[in-house]
């Protein structure tokens, strides 16, 4: 059986590296990687997306983590050319990478695409229904009559999952948010689910970043 904590995404290349300096010091802080991603993005940004253990993750949390990883990333120097750097929460319609995801989101909607198709088939769509084991249950909508509706998909074999954006999932983020933050107002479910993003810009000849800019 899988580690429940373990995530089934890993990157690759450059992010396996930026992944690999930043994953301690976001554990000693609480947090948890999410995604890292490295991207094309005004010349090369460099993406990092992560969470509190309960999945919430403010700006003032972001701005935590990115005065933590700077120096790491610094150190390290994974990245051979000059980047952007952001920090960011995973969003309403945020990506399934652990196990527990599967189980915690229960019930809601999501899209999943193999790294390794599964009879055939790559991309697959529906409720979902918890992780059995190393295999994550997904119930799909308006299948063909004599297919099995509930898709068993083996978790080392997913390229990528994500919760889709429905008002079910906006109002019960939003709960379990207000919930996390002691009964805070509620955000603006109008919002863009990645408006926690901490972007930073370095100054000319230095590769990693070094000013931190809350995003307004």
């Amino acid at each position: 059986m899988l580690d429940p904590e373990r995530r089934f995404h890993t990157e690759t290349g450059v992010a396996a590296k930026v992944a690999a300096a930043i994953e301690p010091v976001l554990a000693d802080l609480g947090f948890r990687l999410v995604r890292v991603k490295v991207t094309a993005q005004n010349g090369t940004t460099v993406q990092i997306m992560a969470e509190r253990p309960d999945g919430t993750m403010g700006v003032e949390d972001c701005e935590a983590v990115s005065r933590a990883v700077s120096p790491a990333l610094d150190l390290a120097d994974p990245v051979p050319t000059a980047y952007n750097l952001e920090v960011s929460s995973p969003g309403i319609d945020r990506p399934l990478v652990r196990p527990q995801d599967f189980a915690r989101w229960a019930g809601y909607e999501a899209k999943v695409e193999m790294a390794v198709p599964l009879d055939g088939r790559k991309r697959f769509r529906g409720l979902v229904r918890g992780v059995e084991g190393d295999t994550a249950l997904l119930e799909m909508k308006d299948v063909k009559e004599g297919i099995e509706p509930l898709a068993r998909l083996p978790l080392t074999s997913i390229g990528e999952a994500r919760l889709v954006l429905t008002d079910d999932l906006i109002r019960e983020s939003l709960r379990r948010g207000k919930a996390a933050s002691g009964g805070d107002p509620e955000p603006d479910p109008e919002s863009d689910p990645e408006d926690n993003v901490v972007p930073f810009k370095r100054p000319p000849g230095r590769r990693g970043p070094s000013q931190t800019k809350t995003k307004e």
